[in-house]
């Protein structure tokens, strides 16, 4: 395993539970808004500080970007770990337990390992660039479609840019009617993370931040899914707008989205 998933999986393990823990304690959980329907609470301020902590005591001079504390810049800029210390707050505020600590590695501008942890199913996904993705240490594969029948969908509201609403939702309707159904559970990474794991067969959404998808792009990518952005380019990290599935999953998904979308989606 290589030397950073290794202290990444510490970080993980450890921020989630705490986070698992704290909703025992659901009193002491404190929100408060940071955007528009955009929530943090003390808990993910809690767990990213923990992630930080752990990370530092093995590699102090890594360059670090979290969700809520932004860029820390270290000498080695070369290495940068990209945090989401609690993705599904809004989950996880009232009490559904679905949501997931997601951390990545990025080494000169390339994703080298990614692990994301679902505490509440202790679900622990994996990848390493160029040696496959796993799932609690056995492989994940992303299963090849013919078409969009019979799939399970998975998508994400535009909730903080509703502007998108109209086009999103011909998007849905297109794509409802093809599959056999449509799931919107709250977590980016993990959506990634059940494509790779054949609980899903495909995904889209929009308004993505680059925490949310840098560690889940790397395990479905190692899981063999195609990932594009709206266009049908790879800037999705950039542009925030993903497309994920196999290579004829893919092509159906941009066939709704550019048949239903206004230009200034596909940007």
């Amino acid at each position: 395993m290589h030397p950073m998933l290794n202290i990444a999986i510490r970080a993980a393990r450890k921020a989630g539970n705490h986070i698992a823990k704290s909703l025992e304690n659901a009193d002491k959980i404190e929100s408060s808004l940071k955007g528009t329907n955009d929530i943090v609470t003390n808990v993910d301020k809690e767990a990213e500080y923990l992630i930080i902590e752990t990370i530092k005591a093995s590699y102090p001079d890594h360059s670090i970007i979290a969700e809520e504390s932004g860029l820390q810049q270290g000498k080695d800029d070369a290495v940068q770990w990209i945090i989401d210390p609690l993705d599904g707050t809004a989950n996880f505020a009232r009490g559904i337990p679905h949501f997931a600590v997601s951390i990545a590695v990025r080494i000169n501008g390339k994703t080298e390992v990614a692990c994301v942890y679902d505490p509440m199913q202790n679900d622990l996904f994996t990848a390493q660039r160029g040696s496959g993705a796993q799932l609690n240490n056995s492989r994940v594969r992303v299963k090849q479609l013919k078409d969009l029948q019979g799939t399970l969908l998975a998508t994400g509201f535009p909730h903080k840019h509703k502007q998108h609403s109209e086009s999103y939702f011909k998007i849905l309707s297109a794509l409802f009617v093809e599959a056999s159904d449509i799931r919107r559970t709250g977590s980016a990474s993990l959506n990634l993370c059940y494509l790779a794991a054949n609980r899903v067969d495909g995904y889209f959404e929009l308004g993505l931040k680059p925490w949310e998808i840098a560690a889940g792009e790397l395990i479905a990518r190692e899981a063999g899914v195609i990932l594009t952005d709206f266009s049908g380019g790879t800037d999705y990290l950039k542009s925030g707008n993903i497309v994920a599935s196999s290579a004829r999953g893919v092509k159906s998904i941009l066939k709704h989205i550019r048949e239903n979308s206004n230009e200034a989606m596909l940007k």
